[in-house]
């Protein structure tokens, strides 16, 4: 059986939090997909193409890789939504702390009644990340702060090229 698992987030921007949680799913699935949700009433950082390149420049030899084809793409509406047009029977949901697995307990009911046949799995972050949050990125790069320990490096040029002037 091909087990296709969903991982969906707005990658606003992309995290080592978010790298921790997409190494760690390989292991559960044959074909991972990262999923970037767009939201017309948001105004994100980067638009959902950046999103999309910067995790394809990040992951870029799993792209190719045979034992987890990781793919990315995007989607609007419910993440449950976007597992069923995928094909993915998992979403995976990262977990940093007890108030995330609060949060995520609720959702994960709420899909599990809109859609049985999809199973939600949620992995831990590792204790190096579970501190970072792409709220808190964007703000301290917004403060012209360095987020170079919680981001991947092209994603930490990336807002660099962002604060440039000119």
């Amino acid at each position: 059986m091909h087990r296709i698992a969903l991982y969906a987030g707005s990658f606003d921007p992309l995290t080592n939090g978010h790298v921790d949680i997409i190494e760690s799913a390989r292991a559960l699935c044959d074909e991972l997909v990262v999923a970037i949700g767009v939201h017309p009433g948001k105004m994100p950082m980067f638009s959902a193409a950046e999103r999309a390149s910067l995790l394809e420049t990040v992951f870029e030899d799993l792209l190719v890789a045979p034992a987890c084809k990781l793919s990315v793409r995007t989607f609007s509406g419910l993440a449950v939504e976007a597992a069923r047009a995928a094909g993915a029977s998992l979403i995976l949901r990262g977990l940093r702390d007890g108030t995330d697995l609060d949060d995520e307990m609720r959702m994960a009911a709420m899909n599990a009644a809109m859609a049985p046949e999809i199973k939600t799995v949620f992995l831990a972050a590792s204790p190096s990340v579970r501190h970072i949050s792409a709220t808190l990125v964007r703000q301290i790069a917004g403060l012209g702060g360095d987020v170079s320990a919680f981001v991947p490096a092209a994603v930490a040029q990336a807002l660099a090229k962002r604060r440039a002037p000119g």
